[in-house]
């Protein structure tokens, strides 16, 4: 584990020809729903440059709750599945309105846990996001909120969008959130340094974990976030975390962020 003095590896964000994008709730709804665009912008300028982009988004439920005019995140899993009905819809259209400007169309790819656990529905999740990639279409892939239950739901969309750069063998993973890098304690904290760089067998035991994200609308933090980038990194793919509104700098391979080191993939 270093800290932010030594710059990681940004060649391989550039030279990354598939790249799977995770955004979280907070960052794209209710008042930061207007992040959407700049997002777009980002991921429209990686796409250009030939890369094949899958962008993994939470917020159906979030984007769903104010017209269902709920004030806060329901508890109870039918209204969560009824926001995200909704939300699913107005998040999948915004994000398509703002590609329109790059005539870029998007694909939605809506996945449970057994979805990816079950050997024919993962060969058919493969198959379709490998021909979505293809025909230069950008999925937009989220939990399928409406139809999971609280025994087969992933946890969180960070672990869904590991176990996705596993599913499409992506040469990068990027996992936005609120907070610019993983700190070694809490970034509130008095005396909290950012990490530029994870080795893949930092078992990070020094770090002080406390939440990535708003309160409220999602369901990830630090914790989570680790765990995917591990998960992910143990599967042959790196990570970089970063915040939202440091994307276009992330993606055009600057200098930000917290960088995972991944495993070797095993020769093939």
């Amino acid at each position: 584990m270093t800290e932010v003095q030594a710059a990681p590896r940004r060649s391989e964000v550039v030279d990354a020809k598939r790249i799977v994008v995770k955004v979280g709730s907070s960052s794209i709804s209710g008042d930061n729903a207007a992040q959407i665009e700049p997002l777009v912008d980002a991921l429209a300028a990686t796409h250009a440059r030939g890369a094949q982009v899958v962008l993994v988004s939470s917020g159906a439920i979030a984007t769903g709750m104010p017209y269902l005019q709920l004030d806060a995140r329901p508890s109870d899993l039918a209204t969560q599945q009824a926001a995200a009905a909704v939300g699913q819809n107005v998040l999948i259209f915004r994000y398509q309105h703002s590609l329109d400007r790059y005539k870029i169309v998007a694909g939605q790819v809506l996945l449970t846990a057994g979805d990816l656990e079950n050997p024919t529905h993962r060969s058919n999740a493969q198959r379709a996001m490998e021909r979505l990639l293809g025909l230069r279409i950008l999925p937009i892939v989220n939990e399928n909120d409406t139809v999971a239950t609280h025994e087969i739901r992933f946890g969180d969309n960070d672990r869904l969008a590991a176990l996705v750069s596993e599913l499409i063998g992506a040469d990068l993973l990027v996992l936005l959130s609120d907070v610019d890098a993983l700190y070694t304690r809490p970034p509130q904290e008095p005396g909290a340094r950012p990490i530029a760089r994870v080795a893949f067998d930092d078992d990070l035991s020094g770090v002080e974990l406390g939440d990535i994200g708003s309160a409220g609308v999602g369901t990830g933090g630090a914790g989570t976030k680790i765990a995917a980038a591990k998960l992910a990194a143990a599967g042959g793919t790196p990570v970089l975390l970063a915040s939202t509104g440091n994307v276009a700098a992330a993606l055009a391979g600057e200098v930000t962020g917290t960088w995972f080191d991944a495993a070797p993939r095993p020769a093939r």
